[in-house]
């Protein structure tokens, strides 16, 4: 019987009490994260079905929606360099370090002062940006993208800028929220970002149109940001404006700051070169590689950055400590978790390819040959989502420790790798597309060696056999369930299911995920796969999901050398 009857749930949940509970475990917290990110990625598809339903079409309506997506990298670039730059390597570290050092106050006011001193540079440089929009478009886009095409993304590209200084703000507040263990409501901004869109959409179609998509993103950032301001302002944080950068703090989270933004550097290297690629492919190829890459990314989202978000105030807490046992534990556990999800959904992403596309953008809304296209990226792509899931971990795991430089020389390495293979694949043979899926798969997985190897060096004893035997198990038991998922898929597909009909498509892929699953589970319970039972244990008591989740304690349970080979 539940603990809490109908009118208390009620209560419950209009209160909003839940929306501030503590996250005290990296499960608890992952779990809340993955399901707001699911919501989020669910509010994501439904976006790009409204948008492909609203501006893609035939001809110029195509090229126009493809200019619309490219005009997101200039201002998601100034962002990732600028913000994000600091927040991810720096931010909740020194932010925790220093509210447990001195006190709350202080902390706030380290935090208005970054706030204010990256905020400036962000407005210094969305006004260089502003003022010459259409020639860095043409800069940076191939012989294929028309003049319309950039006409159109040079113009958005404006509107977006004032999008990223709404983002930079909400970003501090997520920072100070999963800083005090706070992973509800973070979690669930993406969902409002994603619904504003939607709404500007329809909103401004008639009078704007594709210009009324800009305006969408506008105001889901507003949302993004003013979704997150109660709590923050209830937990004490009052911005001021302040430049004292000799403040105790602000020189340390400067100082990791470089490293990191060279890395963001790199990386929005290769997301730039992505554009220049597809755009010298064809005039509409950069959106078809972007919507396949959306489709790969909704396993790392959920399953890789959850985790590794849930983790990192966790494990900025254990770096510091003389025994790294803690640290080496929480790091395993992770990433095993992280795998145990992120094989099967690679799986499905692999064999339900073009239904999943189908479903996700409409099938009334793209054509056979971009369907087709789209689900050929896919397939490629899905062969690196667990390695990409699993480096969402391993980066947070040297910010713990705060080294920046490892992942800035793994970048180097990356995107170098990265620009040589695309260059040849785009420019000397007739993959297209498809080689730059090649690329992106590629060294996603050098990545995630790379990354295992230096961190393994790093804290000694790291991937021992609590690592290696379970990532064995699951590899087998994700190799079998695709051995057994592929035949089942074909013949309901082809004798079963009428999969013109969407009732029928949505189907065919329900069932097949279902057989996919159970496969898995079935495999994993028979290779005693350790974070099945964990999962189940979870589930037992998940009386009612706020004590559920606070109950797990496998951040805490530190197993001897000989219960790991009985759990083995």
């Amino acid at each position: 019987m539940l603990p809490f009857k109908t009118e208390q749930l009620s209560k419950f949940l209009i209160s909003g009490s839940w929306l501030e509970r503590q996250q005290n475990t990296i499960l608890s917290a992952g779990i809340i994260i993955a399901t707001a990110n699911l919501f989020s990625l669910i509010a994501g598809v439904l976006r790009d079905r409204v948008l492909l339903g609203q501006y893609y079409g035939p001809g110029v309506a195509g090229e126009l929606y493809t200019a619309f997506q490219l005009a997101f990298q200039v201002p998601d670039t100034m962002y990732q360099l600028i913000v994000l730059g600091a927040l991810s390597a720096a931010f909740i570290p020194i932010f925790t370090e220093t509210r447990k050092k001195f006190s709350e106050k202080e902390a706030f006011q380290l935090t208005s002062i970054v706030m204010t001193l990256l905020l400036l540079a962000f407005i210094a440089l969305g006004v260089i940006v502003f003022i010459f929009s259409d020639q860095i478009t043409m800069l940076r886009t191939g012989s294929e993208f028309t003049p319309l095409q950039i006409k159109v993304a040079s113009d958005l590209t404006k509107i977006m800028i004032l999008a990223q200084v709404l983002f930079a703000i909400s970003n501090f507040y997520t920072g100070i929220l999963q800083s005090y263990q706070r992973f509800i409501v973070p979690a669930v901004s993406p969902l409002f970002y994603n619904l504003g869109i939607i709404l500007g959409s329809y909103i401004f179609y008639d009078r704007f149109g594709i210009y009324g998509a800009g305006i969408g993103v506008l105001i889901g950032a507003f949302l993004h940001m003013i979704l997150q301001f109660p709590l923050v302002y209830k937990l004490g944080f009052r911005y001021s404006f302040s430049l004292n950068y000799k403040f105790p703090g602000v020189k340390k989270m400067f100082s990791l700051m470089p490293a990191r933004v060279l890395t963001y550097s790199l990386t929005e290297i290769q997301n730039l070169a992505l554009g220049y690629f597809a755009t010298s492919i064809g005039s509409l190829s950069f959106m078809i590689i972007k919507l396949g890459l959306r489709l790969m990314t909704m396993p790392i989202r959920l399953f890789g950055v959850s985790i590794g978000q849930a983790s990192l105030p966790f494990l900025s807490e254990e770096s510091g400590m003389k025994d790294t046992k803690k640290f080496r534990v929480l790091v395993v556990q992770s990433l095993n978790q992280i795998t145990f999800f992120a094989l099967p959904a690679s799986i499905l992403l692999l064999i339900l390819r073009v239904p999943i596309v189908r479903l996700a953008y409409g099938a009334k809304n793209l054509d056979w040959t971009s369907t087709l296209s789209i689900g050929r990226v896919v397939a490629i792509l899905a062969v690196s989502v667990a390695a990409q899931a699993l480096v969402q971990l391993l980066i947070r795991a040297f910010h713990a420790l705060k080294d920046t430089k490892t992942p800035f020389f793994v970048t180097v390495i990356v995107v170098c790798l990265y620009l040589i293979i695309a260059n040849y694949f785009v420019f000397f043979t007739d993959l297209g597309i498809l080689g730059l899926a090649v690329s992106t798969a590629t060294v996603a997985l050098v990545e995630l060696a790379l990354f295992l190897i230096l961190l393994h060096k790093k804290v000694n004893g790291l991937f021992d056999r609590s690592f290696i035997i379970p990532q064995a198990k699951m590899l087998i038991s994700s190799f079998l369930m695709a051995v057994f998922l592929y035949l089942p898929f074909r013949v309901l597909d082809e004798l079963v299911f009428n999969t013109s009909k969407s009732i029928e498509l949505l189907a065919l892929t329900i069932v097949t995920s279902t057989i996919g699953f159970l496969v898995y589970i079935y495999f994993s319970a028979l290779l005693q796969v350790r974070e099945l039972a964990l999962i189940s244990g979870l589930a037992k008591h998940f009386s009612f999901w706020r004590t559920g989740l606070d109950k797990t304690q496998e951040f805490v349970y530190e197993p001897s050398l000989e219960d790991r080979d009985l759990q083995l």
